[in-house]
């Protein structure tokens, strides 16, 4: 067990809280604030025990420079309107300077402020030890509730504990509490739901939930190679023998450990990569070699339905198919229905999976979304995460 804020008297004291507000922007504005709003929760609990709060984050990649593109003024904004105050706001290309070391020291009790983006400096993607004492000059207590950074040893997210005590926000805290109660003691049947990206992306993950899951449903393009090792057609859709053979070494793992494998069945497939495109629907086996696969077909959502209801607990880490297409989203917005009307405990990891239900208005029906795409996959790998270990144990 990792302490936490409420572990600690934070009254009078200046408050380094490191989030994640790795906001997606378009044209200078934040298009989706849901990170920003799942920090809310611990800074307004240091507020209300009378802490000075100093916030900091990263945003975009701007490779060690002090690329304006990538500035936080927009986050200070958004999060001085949520919280009805001023939130303090130095644009220093250094992060750290005099100005802003001055601005700190004049800070009330329950006063917040966000210093600039943290990647301006490429001393804190390195983690060099110099860079942490700045950030840590600058307060009494480091509280971490950055959980999507924690599989980094990032200066302010593993670095500063050297320096300061460190405790876990309640962001972080949640994340590991579902995370770690889906690894350690799930209810049964447990249920994991694979998707998206590439097999050797996520094999360790499936690796690690040997033991744990009852069932595995693999959709999108991580279920091609598994087609082809069956002997199935995939049409153009592109895919390395590399792939094929760590497929086939994993049905064979599943096999042994009574993992029970559910596959697509069929697909809605599509002559170009556009929303516009010929599509057809094509039982697997019958799929025609010069079409693409987009999606998951109409069999494919029953029969993966049907799995779903019976599950009591769930984990999802990436779509069916192409959802950012709206011809091809169907697949992985049934799924996301049916994970709403099943009674099981629901946990969605993972951009593309984060991004689809909240593009479909379904993320506030599942019971937790992780805010840390690598960092969930890591952490259910079984792999230590630097900014999570930094943490004092209680």
């Amino acid at each position: 067990m990792k302490k936490t804020v409420k572990d600690i008297d934070v009254k009078g004291k200046r408050v380094l809280v490191r989030c994640d507000f790795n906001v997606p922007m378009e044209d200078g504005q934040i298009t989706n604030d849901s990170r920003i709003v799942a920090a809310l929760p611990t800074i307004d609990y240091l507020i209300d025990q009378g802490a000075k709060v100093i916030l900091m984050s990263h945003l975009g990649r701007p490779e060690g420079e002090a690329d304006m593109k990538y500035t936080l003024k927009p986050v200070a904004e958004r999060l001085s309107e949520f919280m009805g105050k001023k939130v303090v706001f130095i644009s220093s290309p250094l992060v750290v300077d005099e100005t802003v070391k001055k601005q700190v020291l004049e800070l009330k009790d329950r006063e917040v402020m966000l210093l600039e983006n943290l990647r301006f400096r490429k001393e804190e993607t390195d983690n060099t030890p110099s860079f942490s004492k700045e950030l840590a000059e600058l307060g009494d207590i480091f509280v971490n509730d950055a959980f999507g950074t924690a599989h980094r040893a990032h200066a302010s997210t593993y670095g500063i504990a050297s320096f300061l005590p460190a405790v876990s926000g309640f962001l972080m805290e949640r994340e590991v509490a579902f995370l770690g109660e889906a690894i350690s003691n799930p209810k049964h049947p447990f249920l994991a739901i694979m998707g998206g990206a590439k097999v050797e992306d996520k094999i360790h993950v499936v690796e690690n939930l040997f033991g744990k899951v009852n069932s595995l449903i693999i959709g999108g393009r991580m279920a091609f190679p598994f087609q082809k090792a069956l002997g199935h057609e995939i049409g153009i859709s592109n895919i390395e023998d590399k792939e094929v053979e760590i497929a086939s070494d994993l049905m064979n793992k599943l096999k042994s450990e009574n993992v029970k494998l559910l596959l697509p069945i069929d697909n809605v497939c599509a002559r170009d990569f556009e929303n516009d495109s010929y599509k057809q629907v094509s039982d697997m086996g019958h799929l025609c070699t010069d079409l693409m696969i987009m999606d998951i077909g109409p069999k494919t959502i029953q029969l993966f339905t049907e799995e779903i209801l019976k599950a009591k607990t769930i984990f999802w880490n990436g779509p069916m198919g192409v959802f950012e297409m709206p011809n091809f989203a169907v697949g992985t917005l049934q799924i996301a229905r049916a994970l709403i009307q099943s009674k099981a405990i629901t946990i969605v990891g993972g951009g593309d999976s984060i991004a689809a239900v909240e593009k479909f208005g379904l993320a506030d029906k599942m019971t937790h979304i992780s805010t840390g795409g690598g960092a969930s996959l890591e952490f259910l790998e079984g792999k230590p995460l630097p900014g999570l270990s930094a943490i004092l144990d209680k």
